[in-house]
């Protein structure tokens, strides 16, 4: 199979299913895959971050070698939305390295405080602080000042849903 133009051939969950199966638990397959969503044009890397998400929620593991590289991505200015979305949706449901705690925290917080951000990535962002949050304590009071801002701000239902369970679960 070539990814690139499996990828190009068609945007639909279908295609994107498809893909996430041959690559299902190969690394080999996942860094060809990571190099596209990491180094190609906009329309590939927009495509292949919604499949590394769905290899991602299959198996994790695959992540852990590129992590590093996912989350210096996350720091380049105009990345796409797609980009953005997919990486710190993957960042809640996997234990973060601590080596890298501090740059996702720096990342998930600029995003969260930004209100032209989009709102997945602003809701995604808030659980990947409230989970890092356990860790360190010390983050609680930034997350609770911001998260009361944003709710000030006439946010989204989905910002509202999203601050709420938030506040409450860094209040236990």
């Amino acid at each position: 199979m070539s990814l690139r133009e499996a990828i190009l051939k068609e945007h639909s969950k279908a295609q994107g299913m498809k893909i996430a199966g041959w690559v299902g638990n190969n690394e080999k397959h996942f860094t060809l895959l990571m190099q596209l969503f990491l180094k190609d044009e906009y329309r590939v890397v927009q495509r292949s971050a919604w499949i590394v998400s769905m290899v991602a929620d299959h198996h994790p593991k695959l992540l852990f070698p590129h992590l590093n590289v996912m989350v210096k991505r996350m720091e380049e200015p105009n990345l796409p939305v797609a980009v953005k979305r997919n990486v710190i949706r993957i960042l809640q449901t996997i234990p973060i390295p601590k080596k890298l705690q501090g740059a996702v925290m720096e990342i998930c917080f600029r995003f969260l405080a930004d209100p032209k951000e989009a709102i997945a990535v602003r809701c995604f962002s808030m659980t990947v602080l409230a989970n890092l949050s356990k860790d360190h304590p010390e983050v609680k009071n930034e997350l609770t000042t911001i998260v009361q801002s944003a709710l000030e701000q006439k946010p989204s239902a989905a910002i509202r849903a999203r601050a709420r369970k938030v506040l409450k679960e860094i209040e236990k």
